[in-house]
């Protein structure tokens, strides 16, 4: 390939399996001709109204909603590059530094990349929700809805078709080289018609090294 394919990944800032798929992703930039394009996705929209999930996962999702409210508006304001900077910032404070999700948080990544830190104040307001609910149902359309985040578009086999799919869900995200295989390889399955699941139980946490 002589030109760069741009590459969509759609995230939820609160998720750490979406971080390690999008740092792994950085490293694939490097050593593959990708451009990644990270994208607003948001799992408090996609858990509206399911009812049967754990307590802890509903708290969970009650403090989700601001950080992809920031998000979005960011992109609206900024555009994509803006977001792609601040999903480091806020990824490195929620996930590294185990930092609490709330207004000083938000407001201390907003500054760390250049931007208002007044925007923190959209994590409580539905004024960009509409625009959330535009990118997030972008992102999961062709993937359905019974998968989370990561989710990823890609170019596909066929010139101007992409294919998009969840995942992968690793740990830790490999470096170099053996991110290159790895993406070779997501790549093969995804675009190989009728493949819908490869899958094996989960026995670590999420490393972040």
């Amino acid at each position: 390939m002589s030109e760069r394919a741009a590459v969509d990944m759609f995230f939820d800032p609160a998720c750490p399996w979406a971080w390690i798929t999008s740092r792994w992703l950085l490293e694939v930039e490097r050593v593959r001709p990708v451009d990644v394009r990270f994208r607003v996705m948001s799992l408090s929209v996609l858990n509206e109204g399911r009812d049967e999930l754990p307590e802890e996962y509903r708290t969970f999702l009650s403090t989700a909603w601001g950080p992809v409210r920031i998000c979005i508006a960011v992109e609206q304001q900024h555009g994509r590059q803006a977001v792609r900077d601040l999903y480091t910032a806020l990824g490195n404070r929620i996930h590294l530094a185990g930092e609490e999700r709330g207004p000083e948080l938000y407001r201390a990544a907003l500054a760390e990349v250049g931007l208002d830190p007044e925007l923190a104040e959209v994590a409580d307001s539905t004024e960009y929700d509409e625009a959330l609910r535009t990118s997030h149902n972008a992102g999961m359309k062709p993937v359905g809805q019974d998968v989370g985040t990561p989710v990823i578009h890609a170019p596909g086999p066929v010139p101007g078709e992409t294919v998009a799919f969840f995942g992968p869900v690793v740990t830790p995200a490999p470096k170099g080289e053996a991110a290159g295989r790895l993406w070779d390889g997501v790549l093969l399955v995804a675009g190989t018609p009728g493949f819908y699941e490869l899958k094996r139980t989960r026995t670590e946490r999420p490393r972040f090294d």
